[in-house]
């Protein structure tokens, strides 16, 4: 009797405060922050196991890729047909993207019919439902007078999952919202409208897309807001999409740009991940359904079986005695009988209480003002529950899209559509105010989709079609960077021929083929303190180098050379350099010692002997007046008499190009060739002497205005002393400077040129001159890279044909930019940044056609490069008739070294273009500054001899 007792004062006190009745009875339904945190820390778990290739298969969550791959910018235009199916009945729409108005508001234009479709239909053949679908359109096309002959392009909204591999391919994983229909599953949906298509017959329809209806709300919402990355589906049926780096999404190829992600959240829950968050009215739910064991999210909060939740805890409160006094009617326990309208219209703020009392008189119950008010409030916590679970799980969305972008705050819009989200008068409020509890931090707007997912589809198909296009004129465009192997074979022989026709004392030649009168290479035996000087840009370098026992000793100081003196008088530039070399001698204490010094001077130079110069003409920017036709090592040498600080033995000038030769043959003896590959580019070799016709030939030596060649040669005795000369007088070597960059000057080049690259041309300091540097080296790849993207611009294919004055500054698009933008561990967010530090506007299709433009500007120039490598490497082994060479290539250069493909693309097409002969490509550590002092070296040992 005290049991009885105590219970009934139990249910006495309770009944005094309806609502607490309800707390205490639904408790497990009620979620804190912590909790919600927890469960989004799980979604955004199962997130990365359903974009993961190793873990899909067993994901819950199975992050379904759309190929979807851009949102709405503004450009989209054209006529579209629309299917949406999704639920009990179905929309075929017209959806006209005004020409010339473009997506603005008001530019859609929409035409709609709904069909129904009946539950035989649901529940049979799936080739009879589409069969429906097709009939329908037809109807739709003959109703709305639109042309059957006409071919229109068509989007289809299907709101069931799907696993695609393509943007109109899709096959069927599983129906939902009570679809049966039989022999679809497995199957691709789009094929089967197809066929259903051509057995109605009489239309010619391009099925472009086939879409999800969460993604195309992204799409309708995305037409008003380009903030709008994510969509959310909150009505019959529950779902989200959202925007994924694409170097994220397993299950596509590619790394580049991004792609929607139908997150297929209505199954998280399926694998156990929500099990302590289940009440026993789920499991109920779950148990009767058509699906036991799957879309557990789902029917926690879909309006699907919001309305059933409800009713099976009112049933049980009302079997324990808890309201209507313990009587319970046939229609309570009927399934179906409290739907999410009703839950809906409890809860309204000023009707609520009199709706409940008419939804349970309905009911066939006799409620009391607390019943009323009890089973209002159980409708509260029922929804409140959904809109935290869904918050907890748009929050792990945007919290992967935050660590995507790597920012610490993020703006972002929600597009949202669902029967939930719209009839429902309290659910907004609560789950804006859940995600901003969650994510304090974020700036998160949610839009009300408009249209509806019918308008998403066309402008899915839209915009695919705005991209397809877009990708082919692009295309285009880059085609004509794009080198045959007929072209690149081309490129090889005239590059043989000019350095054949540059080797002979007549007759015109681009390319120039200076002696070098460098006929030495290091033997080891180098030693002793040599002072390099070194000016080949923007920067002129000062080095003390030590030789001993073939180890290196190297130190530098480093001086920028300012505009005015680059472009001054000759006189004031040489000074600016001694100055400089002034500063580095008292710098390392040396002053007073006089030091042999080798000059690399990186400029074109007619050399009559290893230290002599005269400047043929300026490269790289520089205009210094009074130096073409002078001795520059002369001028270098009165403006240290002009200072009268300090003295200099300059025993070497030296090219650039052959001082990376030579301090890469101190380290590999096989090292003949010299390669530049950086601000300008030029390439030397060891050229058999004979062969060079601009040098003085005599029986037994070669002798230049400084001595004898090879010194040794002096020493032959005996009565074999002529047929020993002769043998050595066929191998004896000097390295050439070919300066190569001079190839195409005769228009030898003129149809592998762009019209790019003629405006590069054009507005050089040397018009006309270098156009083979023009093509290949760092001081110019960048402004070619910036005439292409102006003119993609100007033709409305890039950054929304908005033609910024930064994008109009010359120069501006230096070619490190290349380098860091086709880094592959670059992600597109942060060549975005790169352009917006460059004042560039760019959304995410832009950083991809950039990188593109990026790419295909530096991959022709490491291919002809690589076709010049070839014809060097082939003369060399047929100057030695050899069938095989096996030889290396000292380099420097930043392009070579910094760029992260240029080296990979200059090595493979050698390969390829000099079969014969294998090529090492030894990059110089210490670059010409220690080439120069070797030469110093060489030279000053060979005099001492």
């Amino acid at each position: 009797m005290l049991a009885v007792h105590l219970v009934s004062f139990f249910f006495s006190k309770l009944q005094e405060d309806p609502t607490k009745k309800v707390d205490r009875f639904l408790h497990a339904m009620r979620l804190h922050d912590d909790q919600l945190s927890d469960i989004s820390a799980r979604f955004l778990d199962e997130m990365k196991k359903g974009l993961s290739k190793e873990s899909h298969a067993a994901a819950a969550v199975k992050m379904l890729p759309t190929h979807v791959r851009s949102t709405p910018d503004g450009s989209e235009k054209g006529q579209f047909l629309a299917l949406d199916l999704g639920g009990s009945k179905f929309k075929v729409l017209q959806v006209k993207v005004r020409e010339g108005v473009g997506l603005k508001k008001g530019g859609v234009e929409m035409e709609e019919k709904v069909y129904p479709i009946a539950k035989e239909l649901q529940d049979g053949r799936g080739t009879e439902l589409l069969d429906h679908v097709s009939e329908s359109l037809k109807d739709f096309l003959q109703e709305k007078n639109i042309s059957l002959e006409k071919k229109h392009p068509l989007a289809f909204t299907f709101s069931f999952p799907c696993e695609q591999r393509s943007l109109d391919q899709g096959f069927l994983l599983g129906w939902c919202k009570k679809y049966k229909a039989r022999g679809l599953q497995g199957k691709d949906v789009v094929q089967v409208l197809r066929e259903a298509i051509d057995r109605t017959g009489g239309m010619d329809i391009e099925v472009l897309a086939m879409v999800n209806d969460t993604v195309a709300t992204m799409m309708t919402c995305g037409f008003d807001d380009k903030y709008c990355d994510v969509g959310l589906i909150i009505g019959t049926g529950t779902n989200a999409c959202y925007m994924e780096q694409m170097r994220h999404v397993d299950l596509v190829e590619g790394d580049e740009g991004r792609m929607c992600v139908n997150v297929e959240w209505g199954a998280f829950g399926d694998d156990g991940a929500l099990n302590d968050f289940i009440t026993e009215f789920d499991r109920d739910v779950d148990a009767a359904s058509t699906n036991p064991g799957k879309q557990i999210f789902e029917k926690m909060v879909s309006g699907m079986y919001l309305g059933e939740l409800v009713r099976l805890v009112v049933l049980k409160m009302a079997k324990r005695g808890l309201l209507f006094d313990g009587h319970v009617s046939d229609a309570l326990r009927t399934k179906g009988k409290i739907t999410t309208a009703h839950v809906a219209a409890m809860e309204e703020y000023r009707n609520g209480l009199q709706n409940a009392k008419d939804i349970l008189m309905q009911l066939d119950l006799t409620p009391s003002p607390d019943d009323c008010i009890a089973v209002k409030h159980v409708s509260t916590i029922v929804s409140f529950r959904s809109s935290n679970l869904v918050a907890a799980g748009l929050a792990a969305i945007l919290t992967r899209i935050k660590q995507n972008r790597n920012v610490r705050a993020l703006r972002i819009t929600v597009g949202v559509d669902g029967t939930v989200y719209k009839t429902h008068p309290q659910y907004p409020k609560r789950l804006h105010k859940v995600v901003r509890q969650l994510l304090p931090e974020f700036q998160v707007r949610f839009v009300l989709s408009d249209s509806g997912s019918s308008k998403g589809a066309a402008l899915v198909a839209a915009v695919a079609q705005r991209l397809a296009s877009q990708k082919r004129k692009v295309n285009e465009t880059l085609s004509l960077f794009k080198l045959s192997p007929e072209q690149l074979q081309l490129v090889k022989d005239r590059m043989r021929a000019g350095l054949e026709a540059g080797l002979k004392c007549k007759g015109p030649s681009t390319i120039k083929m200076l002696p070098s009168y460098v006929c030495h290479r290091p033997d080891g035996k180098e030693y002793g303190k040599y002072l390099a000087l070194d000016l080949g840009g923007t920067n002129f370098r000062a080095l003390l180098v030590r030789f001993k026992r073939q180890r290196t000793r190297l130190y530098h100081k480093i001086y920028p050379i300012p505009l005015e003196i680059m472009q001054g008088t000759g006189e004031e530039l040489f000074d600016h350099l001694v100055q400089c070399v002034c500063d580095f001698l008292d710098y390392m204490g040396m002053k007073n010692v006089r030091l042999t010094a080798g000059f690399t001077f990186s400029f074109p130079c007619e050399q009559t002997a290893i230290d002599t110069g005269t400047l043929v003409s300026w490269t790289k920017d520089f205009k210094a007046t009074g130096c073409e036709g002078h001795d520059v090592v002369n001028m270098l040498r009165e403006a240290i008499k002009r200072r009268n600080e300090f003295d200099l033995d300059i025993v070497a000038l030296v090219n650039d190009t052959v001082g990376t030769m030579m301090s890469c043959a101190y380290e590999d003896p096989k090292c003949e060739i010299g390669l530049i590959a950086g601000t300008g580019t030029n390439l030397c070799y060891m050229e058999e002497v004979k062969n060079i016709e601009k040098i003085e030939q005599k029986r037994g030596t070669t002798k230049t205005e400084k001595g004898t060649l090879e010194g040794e040669e002096d020493q032959q005795q005996g009565g074999m002393e002529a047929e020993k000369t002769e043998r050595d007088d066929d191998t004896t070597k000097m390295c050439i400077n070919t300066e190569w960059g001079g190839l195409g000057d005769d228009g030898s080049l003129h149809d592998i040129i762009t019209p790019y690259d003629i405006e590069v041309d054009q507005h050089s300091v040397n018009p006309g001159k270098q156009r083979f540097e023009k093509l290949t080296s760092g001081m110019y790849l960048g402004e070619v890279v910036r005439q292409v993207l102006l003119d993609l611009t100007r033709r409305g294919l890039l950054f929304r044909g908005h033609v910024t004055e930064t994008l109009k500054t010359p120069g501006i698009f230096e070619t490190k930019y290349l380098s860091q933008i086709e880094s592959d561990n670059l992600a597109l967010l942060q060549v975005r940044c790169i352009l917006q530090k460059l004042g560039f506007n760019s959304n995410c299709d832009d950083c991809i056609i950039v990188k593109k433009v990026c790419g295909a500007v530096s991959r022709r120039a490491a291919q002809l490069c690589g076709a010049g490598m070839a014809a060097v490497v082939d003369k060399i082994r047929e100057n030695r008739r050899l069938d095989h060479l096996s030889i290396t290539v000292g380099v420097d250069g930043a392009l070579y070294k910094l760029h992260p493909h240029f080296s990979l693309v200059l090595q493979e097409t050698t390969r390829v273009m000099a079969s014969q002969c294998e090529v090492t490509f030894l990059p110089s550590e210490e670059g010409s500054g220690k080439g120069a002092a070797l030469i110093a070296a060489v030279a000053r040992h060979k005099q001492e001899m």
